[in-house]
């Protein structure tokens, strides 16, 4: 199970997976957002972190095929 981030670098959003250094870079948060999901998906699933503009996480998915252990009620969707 793999994690990644989506953080603000500067004026731009950052995709980056859990303790690495590059990250992919994009004007809008929710390019970020998708391109973090799909890598996620694509390397077997994990946590996707979604930072906010106040540096507090404002969300978290899980991606397929991953299992939470501790799945909470989903809202969102």
């Amino acid at each position: 199970m793999v994690n990644y981030y989506v953080t603000k670098r500067g004026p731009q959003w950052a995709a980056l997976r859990e303790r690495a250094v590059r990250a992919r870079l994009f004007d809008k948060q929710s390019d970020a957002e998708a391109a973090a999901k799909e890598s996620c998906k694509n390397t077997g699933g994990g946590e996707v972190r979604i930072q906010g503009r106040d540096c507090l996480f404002r969300d978290s998915d899980t991606m397929p095929p991953s299992n939470d252990p501790c799945p909470p009620r989903d809202t969102k969707h």
